[in-house]
Formats: C-alpha cells, sequence, structure tokens
C-alpha cells in the first residue's frame, strides 16, 4: 500500500474521532484540571462559601468588592509552602493573587462540604 493511501486512511479516521469527541463532549462542561493547584481551587470553587467577619471588614477597608474573591479562585495560584494540608479535619490553604494591582493572600480552611475564607491579607 502506498504511503498517500495510508495517509489517506489515517487522516480520516482521525477526523471521524474528533467528529465523535465534539459529539460527545459537546455542550457538557468537562474541564482539564490535573495540576495540583487547579483541583483545589476547583475544590473550594464548588462548594459552598463562607465569609468571616474579619476577611469582610479586610474588603470594606480597601475597598474592594468580594466578587474578587471569585476571580481569585479561577485565576490565583497556591501557595503549598505556607499551607497546611495535613491539618485536621479541614486543610487550610493560601491561595494568592492579584486584584486591582495589590497582591493579596487568602487563608480558606477547606471542609467536606464547606469553604471558609478565614482571613485576607496583603502581601509584599
Amino acid at each position: 500500500m502506498k504511503f498517500i493511501h495510508r495517509l489517506g486512511y489515517y487522516l480520516s479516521g482521525f477526523v471521524v474521532g474528533i467528529i465523535m469527541l465534539m459529539f460527545f463532549l459537546g455542550g457538557k462542561k468537562t474541564s482539564c484540571d490535573w495540576g495540583l493547584d487547579s483541583r483545589v481551587l476547583k475544590n473550594i470553587r464548588i462548594k459552598d462559601r463562607v465569609v468571616t467577619d474579619k476577611a469582610l471588614e479586610f474588603f470594606n477597608q480597601k475597598k474592594i468588592d468580594t466578587s474578587s474573591i471569585s476571580y481569585l479562585l479561577k485565576f490565583g495560584d497556591v501557595n503549598f509552602k505556607e499551607s497546611n494540608i495535613e491539618a485536621k479535619p479541614c486543610k487550610i490553604y493560601q491561595i494568592e493573587g492579584e486584584i486591582n494591582e495589590e497582591r493579596l493572600g487568602l487563608i480558606f480552611e477547606n471542609c467536606d462540604s464547606i469553604a471558609t475564607l478565614k482571613r485576607v491579607f496583603n502581601l509584599k
């Protein structure tokens, strides 16, 4: 069999496979959160969130909207050096990101069904 025939068979099978994937995965909320950072942030995002009074006070003082919490949970980074993933019963994560040219750190207590924002602070 000539190379051009093999290439034709390969490309036709490849195209059919791509169309089938688009059909089966189209419309579903599929995501590729494979990295450790992404999995932790997604895990916190999908849970009910509670914000402590201390954290709300910080947002009020800095005149920052609390919707920035969702922004940081989407585009922020988890600082695993400052996090306590061995804590019982809930793991504690420090999430860092930038809002309005200001670097913020958020301390989340991540339990089974709820994520609590304990503290917000400025990073240097």
